[in-house]
């Protein structure tokens, strides 16, 4: 109906009838707007909903012409949330944005429970079971589907479907007994560990990189090292590498022998007992098993190690870039134990004196000279 046929159905005025559609039941008195967010919702809503309260917010703002950024910031919600909001439940037609008939379809839309894809489609369950048992991957299934059914929408599915309607209760649309099928043979499926649930890896305590000095994250002290290893061919030789983070200065360790806990352990206080004392301020490592005896490392060359979260490289990035550096003289899958004491040095001095862009074309051995300067 139009706004004038609804008023005269309910029997008001037509002015009414706009405050009404727009979120305004008392007419022009302006209602107090609710708190910006709330984090429990009444009837068990996720807080990540829009409520009809901020909906009635929305079309107020609407109306008054404020811009989706203004809106978001009332709210304390993502502007995406806002553009989202308008896009999907505005009036088809018109274009208007009207409160209550968006939470009506927002509602609408979030009914549950739905039933699987697989549940629903005969044909589509028929052919991933008939696939399943020539031993296809769920993902060769996914993407073959795309291909022989390009335009017929129900008839594909997503990989992380087909494992779920295996795996999950109350989703078993397809046959257990195809889990066999799959190429691990699991009948369940394994979960994935989160990171505060990992068995330490380490007999010692790790500090990680979160715990390090402010001073370490801006670069403005020297002192500070990342530490890692280049591997060699056959995974059989290794050289240890040190990148001073505010001077990207190199020092490379000699491993001849192996790269086991005590090995490095000495090699690395060893090296670290050639540096001043202004250059002993902390080292950053991967959580590599080399690494195991840290915490005789820290009490030996007096330099307490912090390490860097799993898989996580970008937060030694310095020394990951010298080691891209250092292949251009220790190429992946050669040998490394040819290269003794002697030649790891002069490799070292040839990166030390290069001007770095970095650092505004001053090679790390001129920066490294300047600061002690400054230091002492």
């Amino acid at each position: 109906m139009s706004n004038t046929q609804a008023c005269r159905v309910v029997g008001v005025n037509e002015r009414t009838g706009r405050e009404w559609r727009h979120g305004r039941p008392e007419g022009r008195v302006k209602r107090s707007r609710p708190p910006a967010r709330k984090t429990a919702r009444v009837g068990g809503t996720s807080s990540r909903f829009l409520t009809e309260d901020e909906r009635i917010v929305i079309a107020d703002l609407r109306r008054a012409r404020a811009t989706m950024r203004a809106i978001a910031a009332e709210l304390d919600r993502p502007v995406s949330t806002i553009s989202r909001e308008l896009k999907r439940n505005s009036h088809q037609v018109s274009g208007d944005y009207r409160p209550h008939a968006a939470q009506a379809r927002a509602d609408a839309r979030r009914a549950r429970p739905k039933g699987g894809k697989l549940a629903a489609c005969q044909e589509l369950r028929e052919v991933v079971e008939g696939r399943l048992g020539l031993e296809w991957s769920p993902e060769q299934i996914s993407r073959s589907l795309r291909r022989e059914f390009p335009d017929r929408p129900e008839m594909r599915v997503s990989h992380e479907t087909i494992y779920q309607a295996l795996y999950v209760q109350g989703r078993g649309e397809l046959r257990r007994e195809l889990t066999r099928a799959l190429r691990t043979g699991r009948t369940y499926r394994k979960p994935q560990i989160r990171p505060d649930q990992r068995t330490p890896r380490f007999t010692a305590p790790m500090v990680m990189t979160s715990e390090r000095p402010a001073d370490a994250e801006d670069r403005a002290v020297p002192g500070h090292w990342e530490g890692d290893l280049i591997i060699g061919k056959d995974q059989k030789s290794q050289i240890g590498t040190l990148v001073e983070r505010s001077t990207r200065y190199v020092l490379l360790v000699h491993l001849p022998a192996d790269r086991t806990a005590e090995t490095v352990r000495d090699a690395l206080a060893d090296t670290i007992a050639t540096l001043p004392a202004e250059l002993k301020r902390s080292l950053t490592w991967d959580q590599g098993s080399e690494m195991a005896l840290h915490h005789q490392f820290s009490t030996a060359a007096g330099l307490p190690v912090y390490f860097c979260d799993p898989h996580s490289p970008w937060q030694r990035g310095s020394n990951e870039n010298t080691n891209g550096l250092l292949r251009q003289y220790f190429p992946k899958g050669t040998d490394l134990s040819v290269h003794g004491p002697e030649h790891l040095n002069m490799i070292a001095a040839r990166l030390n004196g290069r001007p770095r862009k970095t650092l505004g074309w001053e090679t790390p051995a001129e920066r490294l000279a300047k600061l002690l300067a400054e230091a002492s």
